[in-house]
């Protein structure tokens, strides 16, 4: 490597900025249980001026110290790094680098996924220059009171950490406060380091010790005694307890201490959809999912719960029905969760603690204690009458006709092994999979709901892929999403990363229509089909009620590189499925589905979600719709 004329002083090491960045990302690793990963398995990069001969050639000059995966949407790529780090349960993650204003604010949304699911990601936007040579320079937002203020400023609100290195030696304590805060189960989502690109190209005499190798102990704080025996005394006096798993026990990779706890006490099991599979379907605790989108089992147990125990969750809308779900009078809680925030939310006495050891610690302490047995038959008996209607929405009773969404998931409910993961974040889908999935592995779902981000799918399961290669890793998308964001597929085929891709086309975004519809707005804006046009004529006052848009997104995936199998029946689709799981390339069935009927179509909401209806209208749907709102909205309670 060249350094110029300056040597470099003794015990240091000259490179620039950037080069000193992924010199040291590469020799950070974690370590949890005795077990180290690499915290940055790689980096995701789309160059421009701003990154380009900065972090760019810092990471040609890095050779296979630190592997570079070319992206093509910059959101998408924070997308990937998510669905990675999830399934490497917090414990390594991915860099993003982009160059500075539109590619940097392109972060923006997969920084908000990120964080809000508490998720680890480290961003390394390019800025503008430090040493303002010329000012404005180009994609410089002027900001006439504040001389400092970059685009990047936008990453701040979605980051759990942000910097920005005006100086090479200022990168020093920012690197060690980045990976800090991503190894720290508590305090982990988004990192952002914002880089001027002179500053990334600006050369400095690096002490050596900033290239050692570095572990992160990730910690499982233990839980505070008197905490733990309240906990106790709360539920082994509680007649009907409820546990509710959320996504801290797949972080904390805890699923076996909560089906410890379940065998020993025979407590029934809800989960959220960050929580699904922490116990198999088959698991006679497990109810299936809660609330909104949850089991009629799991919400009549809410209802009649009088101890809700949260092990990881942090208490969503969906989760709690918008505040409506635990009904019963002196209902209480006991929350688990790593971070305190959650820990003392619905007034809940606060086990703070990892899930692991929490759930071990409980188990332990309540040693002989167990439900009564009417308990165990009555959610026995309602987890038995829901898989009857699970396998309602799955049957097809003719295989050549066009599937419906649930037959859909039917199909691919046959097909699966526990080898198999399921990606899935927005529209109707996250619905139907989280009342009607049949989990047979604690990492088997994968559906993003903190954000329900719309694209998020794609790259999502490319991440995923990357994490356990050699698993199926299946990537459902409805098309309002593909069309959202479907350019990743250039990356799966680059590099031959077999995902596979099952696109649901249904003209319009089903999720929301259906919305519409409840909330009185009648579907207005929902559909994707031609403008009917209006009797006064003039272009954009009509409705869109004409026929469907002569949409192939088949062929779109075709021409991105994709191999396509259209699937016009059941039987076409059974086929096609075997196929796409048995490729070895990333491989597209594409469906084109049925509207559900009464028999084969999902059972409908088993719990609330609280939407605001139009307090004044003059259409009756508005008004009829606004009717149930005040209805439903009485029921909410707030737990003190």
């Amino acid at each position: 490597m060249s350094t110029g004329t300056i040597t470099p002083r003794p015990g240091t090491r000259r490179l620039t900025t950037a080069q000193a960045l992924v010199a040291f990302l590469a020799r950070q690793y974690t370590e949890r249980d005795g077990n180290r990963r690499r915290l940055i398995g790689a980096t995701w990069g789309i160059f421009g001026h701003g990154n380009v001969a900065g972090v760019g050639q810092a990471l040609l000059e890095s050779g296979s110290d630190m592997p570079y995966y070319q992206g093509r949407s910059e959101q998408a790529m924070v997308h990937a790094a998510v669905g990675y780090a999830r399934q490497c349960a917090r414990l390594s993650a991915h860099a993003v680098t982009t160059s500075i204003g539109p590619g940097a604010t392109n972060l923006v949304t997969g920084a908000a996924l990120a964080t809000v699911n508490r998720l680890p990601v480290l961003l390394l936007p390019g800025d503008v220059f430090a040493t303002r040579p010329a000012d404005p320079v180009l994609q410089q937002l002027e900001i006439p009171y504040a001389g400092d203020v970059s685009v990047n400023d936008t990453l701040r609100p979605v980051s759990r950490y942000f910097d920005r290195i005006t100086r090479p030696e200022a990168l020093v304590p920012a690197a060690l406060a980045a990976m800090r805060v991503l190894t720290d189960p508590a305090e982990t989502g988004a990192v952002t380091l914002a880089l001027p690109q002179d500053v990334q190209a600006e050369a400095f005499d690096w002490p050596e010790e900033f290239f050692a190798e570095r572990v992160w102990q990730v910690r499982r704080p233990q839980p505070d005694p008197e905490a733990l025996a309240e906990s106790v005394r709360a539920i082994a006096s509680a007649g009907r307890p409820l546990i509710i798993a959320g996504g801290g026990v797949r972080h904390s990779e805890a699923e076996e201490a909560l089906k410890g706890l379940a065998d020993a006490t025979g407590i029934p099991v809800a989960s959220t959809q960050a929580g699904k599979g922490t116990l198999r379907h088959d698991h006679p605790a497990d109810v299936g999912g809660i609330g909104h989108t949850g089991t009629a089992t799991a919400d009549d147990l809410a209802r009649s719960a009088d101890l809700v125990i949260g092990v990881g969750t942090r208490y969503s809308d969906f989760t709690t029905a918008s505040a409506t779900l635990f009904t019963r009078p002196g209902v209480r809680f006991v929350n688990l969760n790593i971070t305190g925030f959650d820990a003392h939310k619905l007034a809940a006495l606060p086990l703070v603690a990892d899930a692991r050891a929490g759930l071990e610690a409980l188990t332990t302490a309540l040693r002989g204690h167990r439900v009564g047995y009417g308990y165990t038959a009555e959610y026995s008996d309602g987890k038995a009458r829901w898989e009857r209607r699970v396998d309602a929405a799955y049957a097809a009773s003719d295989e050549d006709v066009r599937p419906t969404q649930t037959q859909v998931l039917g199909v691919l409910d046959g097909l699966v092994t526990e080898d198999d993961i399921v990606v899935n974040a927005a529209g109707s889908l996250p619905g139907d999979l989280h009342k009607l999935w049949r989990c047979r592995s604690h990492d088997q779902y994968h559906v993003e709901y903190g954000y329900s981000c719309m694209g998020y799918e794609i790259p999502a399961a490319i991440g995923v892929a990357m994490a356990v290669p050699g698993r199926p890793v299946w990537a459902l998308v409805g098309d309002g999403t593909y069309l959202m964001n479907p350019t990743e597929i250039v990356t799966a085929v680059q590099e031959n990363i077999p995902i596979k891709l099952v696109i649901l086309q249904n003209h319009g975004y089903a999720s929301i229509g259906g919305l519409s519809e409840s909330v009185g707005s009648e579907r207005f804006g929902t559909a994707y089909r031609y403008r009917q046009p209006s009797d006064s004529g003039v272009r954009g006052t009509g409705d869109y009620t004409g026929g469907p848009l002569p949409v192939d997104l088949g062929a779109n995936a075709a021409s991105l590189g994709m191999r396509v199998m259209p699937a016009r029946t059941v039987r076409d689709l059974r086929e096609a499925m075997a196929a796409a799981r048995a490729a070895d390339r990333p491989t597209c069935v594409y469906v084109e589905t049925e509207t559900a009927d009464t028999v084969s179509g999902p059972p409908p909401a088993q719990a609330w979600w609280d939407v605001p209806v139009a307090e004044t209208a003059t259409r009756p749907s508005a008004v009829k719709a606004r009717q149930e709102y005040d209805r439903q909205v009485a029921a909410r309670r707030r737990h003190l």
